[in-house]
């Protein structure tokens, strides 16, 4: 027992230390983490429940357990006996379990007042319709006395007859229904076939029926029915996008999202791979139940809004980086945690939806797609499958940004991959005010180069903050694209150095900034800087303008995490353009639900990305879901992915010797060396100060400082 216990919550990855005996409520409140609370404190609405989490936690260096809050009161175990829906594993009314250790704490989807914002909507890219799956209405001829053949027998000699279907398998699923469908439909039944590959063409070269000589029959339903359908689900290490799709027409019925639970073991995938070496087969179980069940109630929440039955859903697709796809599959991730970085297999995986515990038709077949190599997984291939760049002339940077940033480059002369470690500061962890997006979350932020007083927006709102009163704002704290804006932003303004430190001085300022508008007259900035010996910190929204009364800042450290997240994208870029042996790109394409909310322009003046037309840089949202989507629909882009995933020529960035050299020099805004004449001629760099100690020109300076002292 500690006098002030660190409290980490997920999934807002926010955490600090407390004092011993507050409630986790009070605890939540000081750390600016959102907990419902309706009554009080007294114990009757249970909006407030949290899970208490168990286990060592590698990443934060503690132990969780439920020992390390106080035990549950007399009330509270009667609150939970009367509501056995809201009881779960660890599950505590946060308004009165008091903190007296070390813990970890998840605030479920339900007890969060304001609710995460998951930006995972199906896109709207054309898809050629062939899906692996096809329903057949055919008619069997009644078995007579004496007959030796089967009803299966019989009903493949119609499809056979009727579809010419050959060599045709059946589930025990289907097998066990067949009879009473027959029954049912009077010898005429609608048959569902998974499989299967072209032949000769039948002798009418106009009919639009399909040529098969392979197959599996997943479902016989008597009469005729129509409805097939099937899921693209891409889980990702931070969300969850399940879209249900009807493969006859191509339609996204429903799309369902979710944080993942797994955030609570482990924002980052090391942390999760850790959590699993620390708690063996334990971990391993909770880590893979979690998943499956979110993914569970993704599908029947799906399945509602388009009102249909889940044993209606006969495929589903699945991507996820490759510790998520070993963790869904129920297998040790930890040869991934260290070189040479051992996957299980690279090839494609077909499986029964029930052997995964997914809740669809019995004979459901689960497509996993290929991964690319021990760090680049079957999502990054979805984003192949859906931009095609191994199809065009432009040199196409490709990249997935999240607490793994998976690059592609190249074109139809070659693809090139790697993953660069960026960490979850571009999703708000590791940043004193950081949050993954939320109503109250800042988005959106522009800082006055003359006076360096900010303004910004907060999401929900569509007004900026100069605009409303203080008391109508409400912050609550800076999501990813907020903290990219605002670290481009100081910079802009002269706040920052290229090195990313703030600078030193108002007169170091004042000559920065005279150095861009040199007609300006500069005011005072100190009511937006605060100096804690060598380090500074900008004030961003005040305690007026925020939900927790407390200021709003960037700290010094905050702005150095977002330059080794940007530093370890960019390096990994140049690896790649390196590979490809080109010094420029043609295009870049920002993939991801984060992606789509970046200013090119900031992202270009933090150096998250190399120099490129601003026109070219383009947000497609979830191209790994629209992937899983397009492999879901047509079975030839399905089966030419597996072979797209072993071509692409891949750099393992934690070996690689050029790395370092690379990541030193991205450090700076937006780089050390290397020119941005996109930003250049649109005005968009400070001029460089005296008082900066960087590049080439620096370089220069000491090395001549050295030759005159001695």
């Amino acid at each position: 027992m500690t006098d002030s216990p660190l409290i980490i919550f997920q999934p807002s990855g926010r955490q600090g230390r407390v004092q011993t005996g507050i409630t986790l409520l009070d605890a939540a409140r000081q750390l600016g983490v959102d907990v419902d609370s309706v009554c009080g404190g007294r114990q009757t609405c249970g909006k407030c429940k949290v899970i208490v989490e168990r286990g060592e936690f590698v990443k934060y260096g503690i132990q969780s357990a439920e020992a390390h809050v106080t035990s549950a009161s007399a009330d509270e175990s009667d609150y939970f006996r009367r509501h056995p829906s809201k009881l779960s594993t660890g599950g505590r009314l946060s308004c009165v379990a008091c903190i007296t250790d070390d813990v970890v704490i998840t605030v479920p989807p339900e007890s969060q007042q304001r609710k995460q914002v998951i930006g995972k909507s199906a896109g709207t890219r054309p898809i050629e319709i062939d899906p692996i799956l096809h329903q057949y209405y055919v008619e069997v001829e009644p078995h007579a006395l004496g007959e030796r053949r089967g009803d299966w027998e019989r009903l493949q000699e119609a499809l056979a007859r009727e579809w010419h279907l050959q060599h045709l398998t059946i589930d025990i699923a289907a097998l066990r229904q067949l009879t009473n469908a027959l029954k049912a439909g009077k010898h005429k039944v609608t048959v569902t076939v998974h499989g299967g590959e072209n032949q000769e063409p039948i002798p009418n070269p106009q009919s639009p029926i399909p040529n098969h000589t392979s197959g599996r029959v997943l479902d016989v339903r008597g009469g005729f029915h129509e409805g097939l359908y099937g899921l693209a689900i891409d889980v990702g290490s931070t969300t969850i996008a399940a879209h249900l799709i009807d493969l006859t027409t191509g339609e996204t019925l429903a799309t369902e999202a979710a944080m993942n639970p797994q955030v609570s073991f482990g924002e980052d995938l090391m942390s999760r791979v850790s959590y699993v070496m620390m708690n063996g087969n334990d971990g391993l179980r909770k880590l893979t139940e979690s998943v499956i069940g979110t993914l569970n109630t993704l599908i029947e929440k799906a399945a509602k809004r388009a009102k249909i039955a889940v044993n209606e859903i006969y495929e589903a697709v699945i991507v996820g980086n490759t510790v998520m796809h070993a963790l869904l599959l129920g297998i040790d991730p930890t040869e991934l945690g260290a070189a040479p970085f051992t996957l299980s297999t690279h090839a494609p995986i077909d499986v029964k939806a029930s052997e995964l515990g997914l809740r669809l038709h019995p004979a459901a077949n689960v497509h996993l797609p290929a991964l690319e190599a021990g760090h680049v997984g079957s999502d990054n291939l979805g984003v192949l499958i859906a931009e095609a760049p191994e199809r065009q002339d432009a040199m196409t940077l490709l990249i997935d940004i999240g607490t793994n940033a998976e690059i592609v480059l190249g074109n139809r002369n070659g693809l090139w991959s790697c993953s660069s470690p960026t960490g979850p500061a571009f999703e708000g962890g590791q940043i004193s005010h950081g949050q993954r997006a939320a109503p109250g979350a800042i988005e959106r932020v522009r800082i006055n180069y003359v006076t360096g007083e900010p303004r910004f927006k907060v999401i929900g709102k569509d007004e900026w903050s100069d605009t409303l009163p203080d008391a109508d704002i409400g912050a609550t704290g800076i999501c990813g694209s907020g903290i990219i804006e605002v670290v481009a932003e100081l910079f802009r303004a002269g706040l920052l150095r290229s090195d990313g430190r703030f600078i030193e001085n108002q007169e170091a300022r004042t000559k920065s900034q005279e150095e861009i508008n040199p007609q300006s007259s500069i005011p005072n900035t100190r009511s937006y800087m605060r100096w804690h010996g060598p380090k500074a910190e900008y004030v961003l929204a005040t305690a007026a303008q925020s939900a927790t009364g407390k200021d709003i800042v960037i700290t010094q450290d905050d702005v150095r995490n977002i330059q080794l997240a940007k530093a370890a994208l960019h390096a990994g870029c140049k690896l790649l353009m390196l590979g490809m042996g080109v010094s420029k790109v043609d295009k870049i394409v920002l993939a991801g639900a984060f992606g789509s909310y970046i200013d090119p322009l900031h992202a270009m003046v933090l150096g998250l990305i190399p120099d490129c037309d601003l026109a070219t840089v383009v947000a497609v949202g979830n191209a790994a879901g629209d992937g899983a989507r397009i492999a879901l629909l047509n079975k030839t882009r399905r089966a030419e992915s597996a072979q797209l995933a072993r071509d692409v020529n891949y750099i393992e960035t934690a070996i690689d010797p050029n790395f370092q050299q690379e990541f030193i020099g991205a450090m700076h805004l937006p780089h050390m060396t290397d020119p941005y004449p996109t930003l250049q001629a649109l005005g968009a760099l400070p001029a460089k100060s005296a008082n900066e100690p960087d590049g080439r020109s620096a370089r220069r300076e000491r090395r001549r400082e050295r030759q005159e002292k001695f």
